[in-house]
């Protein structure tokens, strides 16, 4: 029973983050589409160009702090070294105040360096420098409280941050540019794009005031449990750091290859783009807008998921793995893979056949719906792969395989590299040439990681419950949904009306469908988040028996 209840914990932490994951990302969709419209196309570039140079550096000052941190805490807590776990803590604290602090001087002084091919963003990315100081202490507070298995709290500050996010940027946007309308486009843009950066860093200083006082609030308790500690065992500082230093360092070095492709991709696009093909250098900038703002951000929502995932199955992964419980670390693994295919295959399938819709829903300014809609739907692939690829990266840290991901992502971005600059080179798919980079990347990811995740860890993954029987039922589900929107819109020409009605519908065939073909049967289901509702109204309708 006790077992029993530790899988429904784990299923229960991962759906709290995956639900706040997916309210964070609708959010964001949601002031993207009125700061768009005050910013302009030409700001959206500015401020999409700032933010993946920001991201990088974020990255590899604190990024991998959360992941990295509440590994090593969770290892200690499993032989209840108490003591040593709140050591790692403040051990990570002065980690990154003194790493934080460097990279956002850097980031400052650096600017115009780092924005060479986009002058016009080096407003908006020392706006955004001091934010990477503030987010690696964020970090560590995130971190700390996920290696103790509690997610609601990362959760709630994670939808603060991205409220005041939302609300700072419009208002920011709004009074900056209202300061230059006697300026030229271009200017007004430029003073946009620093507004909207402004609501990133208010966002990240609320919630981590949130943390904080969370963490006042439960320091009695953490300060009781360090004291009765009957381990006898205490690191040195030194150890602690160093063992820091071993884990976090291949943690940053991961997540910076695996997520600098972005930027990679960049600065290859408005190179061959602008220096070689002499597009005009603000169309550039605002065709990329459209890609990173618009596309890619709808198909992050999904992605969420297996970014929660990931964060909820690290400690749980590395906690039964160092007590040698393998056959419960692969039971972990497969749960979480089952989980995450359940949502991704039906997400990318709803995406690709209803992407002019769902983007119209979001942003609805027409004058970039056509070329948004047609990335979307090309992208929409890669919702699978990047969730895929993204929990079994977590999964080989977990298991303390930390160099793995490393250099399987070298490898995907090399791959992904050549295939872009020849299709940039020799092709005019401009856009769609980084849709082709996105998907090979992550591709590789996919089949290296697997490959990787059966060899150290003996792991078979299933197919026909987590592939097969979601993947016809999505495929069933995305044609009833294609069906009812069109038909729906035929009589009501309203689209989001049908647009709603089309996800209602498909989703009750799918989670129908998924039932009747045994994707899930009922113990399963009721580990779900809402799992006894779900089973409940399952019996009540006589999918379950």
């Amino acid at each position: 029973m006790n077992e029993q209840k530790k899988k429904n914990n784990f299923v229960r932490q991962a759906g709290i983050l995956a639900a706040s994951g997916m309210i964070v990302k609708v959010i964001s969709l949601i002031y993207r589409s009125p700061l768009r419209s005050i910013i302009g196309l030409e700001g959206n570039g500015y401020y999409s160009t700032a933010i993946n140079i920001y991201t990088i550096i974020l990255l590899i000052s604190s990024y991998s702090i959360p992941s990295a941190l509440s590994k090593l805490i969770a290892q200690k807590l499993a032989f209840k070294e108490y003591r040593n776990a709140q050591r790692v803590f403040q051990c990570a604290l002065i980690y990154v105040l003194i790493v934080g602090g460097v990279a956002s001087v850097f980031t400052f002084a650096a600017a115009p360096f780092l924005m060479r091919t986009s002058a016009n963003s080096v407003v908006a990315l020392r706006v955004l420098a001091p934010t990477i100081f503030f987010s690696g202490l964020l970090g560590v507070l995130r971190g700390y409280f996920q290696a103790y298995g509690s997610m609601l709290h990362t959760s709630l500050s994670q939808i603060l941050e991205q409220i005041l996010n939302a609300a700072v940027s419009i208002g920011a946007a709004y009074l900056l540019i209202g300061m230059v309308t006697d300026r030229d486009a271009t200017t007004q843009a430029i003073y946009g794009s620093a507004g909207s950066a402004l609501g990133t860093g208010a966002g990240v200083v609320i919630a981590l005031l949130f943390m904080f006082g969370m963490y006042m609030l439960n320091r009695g308790m953490i300060n009781r449990r360090a004291e009765h500690d009957k381990t006898g065992k205490e690191d040195s500082y030194g150890e602690i750091f160093k063992l820091i230093f071993t884990i976090v360092t291949p943690f940053i070095l991961s997540t910076f290859i695996y997520n600098c492709s972005t930027v990679v991709n960049m600065e290859i696009y408005y190179g061959v783009m602008i220096q070689y093909k002499k597009m005009d250098s603000v169309a550039a900038h605002i065709d990329y807008g459209i890609f990173a703002t618009q596309a890619v951000s709808m198909i992050n929502i999904p992605i969420a998921i297996a970014s929660a995932m990931s964060s909820a199955t690290i400690p749980g992964v590395s906690t039964s793995y160092v007590r040698k419980e393998y056959k419960k670390t692969k039971q972990q693994v497969s749960k979480a893979i089952r989980m995450t295919m359940l949502i991704a295959i039906p997400a990318s399938v709803g995406l690709l056949l209803l992407a002019k819709p769902v983007m119209y829903f979001i942003f609805p300014q027409k004058d970039s719906l056509e070329q948004a809609s047609g990335l979307l739907a090309a992208l929409a692939v890669t919702v699978i792969l990047y969730c895929l690829s993204t929990l079994t990266n977590a999964v080989l840290q977990g298991i303390g395989k930390v160099n793995t991901p490393v250099i399987h992502s070298v490898i995907a971005l090399v791959i992904q590299v050549a295939g872009l600059i020849a299709m940039l080179w020799y092709t005019d798919l401009n856009l769609y040439a980084l849709v082709g980079a996105n998907i090979i990347y992550s591709l590789v990811m996919c089949i290296l990681n697997q490959i990787s995740v059966r060899k150290h860890l003996g792991y078979k993954q299933e197919l026909v419950k987590t592939f097969v029987i979601p993947f016809i039922s999505s495929i069933l589900m995305g044609a009833v949904a294609y069906g009812v929107y069109y038909g729906i819109y035929k009589f009501l020409p309203v689209s989001r009306v049908a647009l709603v009605a089309a996800i209602g519908v498909g989703a009750i065939i799918y989670f129908a469908l998924i039932l009747l073909l045994g994707g899930v049967n009922e113990r399963e289901l009721r580990s779900f988040p809402k799992g006894a509702m779900l089973v409940h109204i399952a019996k009540k309708v006589h999918l379950l028996r």
